[in-house]
């Protein structure tokens, strides 16, 4: 007689037990986790970047553009429920740049900076021959050029016309680009010049001869001596070497 094992039984496990067990090997996040985060899309924010700079750094030609960012693809920021702003960053006024900086004002407020500037061609003015120092530019010495605007030193002149008329700083050499670092405007008055000191008080003029003590450009402040009473007084260059006297 051959005597079989009973068949083996699973244990009966209420369904609310087993549900238990199913939670309890679930991750954490799987337990609590709400709606996902969603975060900024960063080229819609390059769009709100480069609208911020255009109303800064104004109108451009024809062969110029924007160039925004980079913004790191990496950046992570949490979506905004308010409009992100943009105004321009703290710091120095370049003409064809500017850091703007972007803003969230809402629940959860970030901010970041985002680097704007123009790229492309321009005019700008260049000498066409070599120049002494003390030369003052006429339209000859001038030539206009189109160059890369990211090349370009700062403080470039983009037409001839600005800088006709200054004064070279320096020797400057044919084909340098010129700017306002190398040429000064003419000066008023010339250290050691008889000038006309000119003092206003109450509707009265009063002249005097004076000698200038120092170079002096267009409103510009001298220091000069009165000839009548040997003084040494401050003044306010003017044109047609002309100090006016500053009268408390």
């Amino acid at each position: 007689m051959v005597v079989k094992p009973p068949k083996s039984r699973r244990p009966y496990v209420p369904a609310w037990i087993a549900a238990a067990g199913l939670l309890l090997t679930l991750p954490s996040t799987a337990l609590w986790a709400g709606p996902p985060l969603q975060f900024e899309n960063l080229a819609a924010l390059s769009h709100v970047a480069e609208a911020t700079a255009a109303g800064l750094l104004g109108p451009r030609g024809a062969q110029q553009r924007l160039q925004v960012g980079p913004i790191e693809p990496e950046l992570r920021l949490r979506l905004c429920d308010r409009p992100v702003t943009g105004t321009r960053a703290p710091g120095l006024k370049i003409p064809d740049r500017v850091v703007v900086e972007l803003r969230c004002a809402g629940s959860n407020p970030w901010h970041i900076y985002v680097p704007v500037r123009v790229i492309g061609v321009t005019a700008v003015a260049v000498a066409a021959h070599a120049l002494v120092a003390g030369t003052v530019l006429t339209a000859a010495d001038i030539t206009v050029e189109r160059r890369d605007l990211t090349l370009l030193p700062p403080g470039f002149f983009n037409a001839a016309a600005i800088a006709v008329g200054l004064t070279a700083a320096r020797p400057i050499a044919g084909g340098t680009i010129l700017t306002n670092q190398l040429l000064l405007g003419t000066p008023a008055v010339r250290r050691g010049q008889t000038v006309t000191l000119v003092a206003n008080a109450g509707g009265i003029s009063v002249r005097t001869n004076g000698r200038a003590l120092m170079d002096g450009f267009v409103n510009q402040r001298v220091k000069v001596e009165n000839l009548s009473s040997g003084k040494i007084i401050e003044g306010i260059a003017r044109s047609d070497q002309t100090v006016e006297i500053i009268v408390p």
